[in-house]
């Protein structure tokens, strides 16, 4: 009996032992991955430090896959607005010579017709010179030769030497000199040798489309006005040929002819008045930026740094303007005043001031920079 009580005893203290074991070895246990779970967390948090991080920075982190669809996207369907601009143009350019430009020369004075085909050709002519050279006129690209370039960064997607006002564009994965932006109904980047040309083509393409808005402003209303009678005309026909046989239905009381001209005019007023809202707005915003001496992207970057100076007391200056009037000869390429003939008002194919690589003092500035920063 007593050996059974001792046999059971020694069970139940090896039972109590090895219970408490298990919960030293189950906290142990917890002990440990707790270790591994800050330890996981301080290593991420290290490997994602970034001082510079905010907001901003972790959206384009997670719009980045967009980004690359974007980018993917544009650059095949840039063919495809290219084409569509020269469609809608060829379009308007067809409705004025059909439609509107017989209509001038038998009802307007002899001066006006003098006025509209002197007026309307330059127009035209300015349009296509421009869009074809800013089409056709590559953007400026530093050189492949590392020792040429007198590098003020070091692009990170190519790996070279990156000019001032140099930056990379993901569409034509190559860097661009003094970049704008990547426009995707030239289906070509924007840059030193080609941004006056893509604002000459903005220019001139939104007073064509005022001059024909304006000029078609009669002619659209009576065309609309017709249009609606047809339809009540069309709706009355229908209802009279319902009660009748096919040989007692009406002809039909506007011609093919008729119908396509009022519709014509209208189609040609309302691309026109859109185009000239949507693109004016554009060129006048470009237009801020050549007076402020900045591109679309640099206008960003300053606009921080400005923010960033602010912060300590200094004001920004930008290195690049030189005064808004020498801002806008310097863009246009105004040497001499004969230059605003010849250069401005006359299809030119005359070169940017200097390479993109290096900016000196154009010859058209007289007086100095101010210093990039002033206290």
């Amino acid at each position: 009996m007593r050996s059974r009580q001792r046999l059971l005893a020694a069970v139940m203290r090896l039972l109590l032992k090895c219970l408490r074991l298990g919960r030293r070895r189950r906290l142990g246990l917890l002990r440990q991955a707790g270790q591994l779970w800050h330890y996981g967390r301080l290593c991420l948090r290290s490997l994602l430090y970034n001082s510079f991080t905010n907001s901003d920075v972790v959206l384009d982190s997670l719009f980045e896959p967009v980004y690359w669809l974007v980018d993917h996207v544009t650059r095949w369907f840039g063919v495809v607005f290219v084409a569509l601009v020269i469609g809608l143009t060829s379009s308007i350019v067809a409705i004025v010579y059909i439609c509107l430009l017989p209509l001038i020369l038998q009802t307007y004075t002899p001066a006006w017709i003098c006025w509209h085909l002197t007026y309307g050709h330059w127009n035209l002519i300015m349009i296509v010179f421009h869009y074809y050279k800013a089409i056709t006129t590559s953007p400026g690209h530093p050189p492949q030769a590392k020792n040429d370039v007198t590098g003020v960064s070091i692009c990170r997607k190519c790996i070279a030497p990156k000019p001032a006002r140099t930056h990379h564009c993901s569409i034509c994965n190559r860097c661009v000199l003094k970049m704008d932006h990547h426009c995707p109904w030239l289906n070509n980047c924007v840059g030193h040798y080609n941004h006056r040309y893509f604002f000459s083509f903005c220019l001139f393409m939104t007073m064509g489309c005022i001059y024909c808005s304006i000029s078609a402003w009669d002619m659209f209303r009576d065309a609309y006005a017709a249009i609606e009678r047809m339809k009540l005309l069309e709706k009355d026909r229908l209802q009279v040929a319902a009660n009748q046989t096919y040989y007692q239905t009406p002809p039909p009381t506007f011609s093919f002819r008729q119908r396509a001209f009022h519709k014509s005019v209208v189609y040609l007023w309302v691309l026109c008045s859109s185009v000239a809202l949507a693109l004016g707005a554009l060129t006048l915003w470009h237009a801020a930026l050549i007076t402020r001496g900045e591109t679309s992207i640099e206008r960003h970057i300053n606009k921080k740094e400005r923010q960033r100076l602010q912060k300590k007391g200094k004001v920004f200056r930008n290195p690049y303007s030189y005064g808004s009037w020498d801002n806008w000869k310097v863009f246009l390429g105004v040497d001499v005043p004969r230059h605003w003939l010849t250069r401005v008002l006359l299809p030119s194919p005359h070169p940017p001031h200097g390479t993109g690589l290096s900016w000196e003092l154009p010859p058209c500035v007289r007086e100095q920079r101010v210093p990039l920063l002033a206290i």
